[in-house]
């Protein structure tokens, strides 16, 4: 009896063995392909650089509209001063040159969609390494995200400038 019960403990364990490793050219386990992937390998090159949201075509800009910039400045003031200057690292980085780093679609999506841009962008992820604090969804509008970036932009100074 106790021959039997031997035998029967090394065939389990020789059949555990056999089955449980697996053969060199089994597929990949099941947690591998079920790994998210790295953070923007799913975007489109324009979400790379341009963000994921609403804005989903470059903006070409004319000249800056000083009143839409008073409009932004505005709603930058009452929105977005609180953890942005524009010199000064703050709770937010800061965005006095903002618009020579990223593009107006960026920037705009950036305003109007930063849920799915600090989960899914990776150059937004990285800021929020950075800084440790995701900026909140202010419920700006796309034609108020468009006068703050025209805010922005009158803040900007070509290389060479005061």
């Amino acid at each position: 009896m106790a021959d039997r019960r031997l035998t029967r403990s090394l065939l389990l364990c020789l059949l555990t063995g056999a089955f449980g490793c697996g053969a060199k050219d089994a597929p990949p386990a099941a947690a591998d392909a079920s790994a998210p992937p790295a953070v923007g390998s799913d975007l489109t090159p324009f979400q790379l650089e341009h963000g994921i949201g609403p804005v989903t075509e470059v903006l070409v800009l004319g000249p800056v509209s000083h009143e839409m910039a008073e409009d932004g400045e505005k709603l930058f003031t009452t929105k977005c001063s609180a953890c942005h200057k524009m010199v000064d690292k703050y709770v937010g980085p800061p965005l006095g040159e903002v618009t020579t780093r990223r593009s107006p679609a960026f920037i705009m999506n950036q305003v109007l969609n930063p849920e799915v841009m600090y989960t899914r962008h990776p150059i937004v992820r990285k800021l929020l390494g950075e800084y440790m604090t995701q900026m909140p969804n202010q419920g700006l509008t796309q034609e108020e995200a468009r006068k703050v970036l025209e805010y922005l932009r009158t803040q900007s100074h070509p290389t060479g400038s005061t």
